[in-house]
């Protein structure tokens, strides 16, 4: 493993000897696991990540990446289009605990979008979190569009991953992003996301990708 600067600008530690808090240590501070999710489906400008996370000062931006540069988390790439932000190889090791973490949180999502901002691209890191451990044989892939936003979702014997495709599936799911993470969560049927969203293709493909439905997860009450 390349060795790791746990040090960020004013350095702050838990001072443990503990994988976990030394994890922490380097991804615990506000917005830096919100910059690991933008980047897990590739690499982005920094406009782009200043537009897709509402709400973060430019300033704490660039903080935020050149201490994860320094950490050996993100990388600067030269790309045709100018300077985007990349995840390293350790960085993109992060991608299974957030997935973890995104399950667990998915039944605090059942009280609705409200006021929230909101990305269709965070669902190529959503959908096979929510879908881990689903298979198909044969393996099918479908298209999802949420908002103006057209992913792939595939999904084969080694389970299910997500991806923003070059053409248009054969089988395209159209449906607002609450009604396809219910569906992914298990939290409604497929006939009721259907009726909430309009469906072209072949229906086997669509119960292929989101079958078997998993069972309603009742979220917490805050303060219990």
């Amino acid at each position: 493993m390349d060795k790791v600067n746990r040090q960020s600008k004013g350095p702050r530690t838990y001072g443990q000897f503990c994988a976990l808090a030394r994890s922490l240590d380097v991804v615990g501070e506000r917005w830096t696991l919100l910059i690991v999710r933008e980047l897990l489906p590739g690499p982005m400008r920094y406009t782009e990540l200043k537009a897709s996370l509402k709400g973060i000062a430019t300033n704490l931006l660039a903080e935020r990446l050149r201490t994860m540069e320094a950490n050996g988390i993100v990388e600067r790439r030269l790309e045709d289009a100018g300077v985007a932000y990349a995840l390293t190889p350790w960085g993109t090791g992060l991608r299974e605990p957030m997935e973890a973490l995104g399950r667990w949180g998915a039944p605090l999502l059942a009280t609705g979008r409200g006021q929230d901002s909101f990305q269709p691209r965070w669902l190529v890191v959503a959908l096979p979190a929510l879908l881990r451990g689903a298979t198909a044989s044969p393996p099918v892939e479908l298209g999802i569009e949420t908002d103006g936003f057209l992913m792939a979702l595939a999904l084969g014997e080694d389970g299910p991953s997500a991806f923003v495709p070059d053409r248009v599936p054969t089988s395209v799911f159209t449906a607002a992003p609450d009604v396809v993470v219910a569906l992914a969560a298990g939290a409604i049927s497929i006939e009721q996301a259907v009726a909430a969203g309009e469906f072209r293709g072949d229906s086997d493909v669509l119960r292929s990708a989101f079958a078997p439905v998993r069972a309603n997860a009742t979220p917490p009450t805050i303060g219990d």
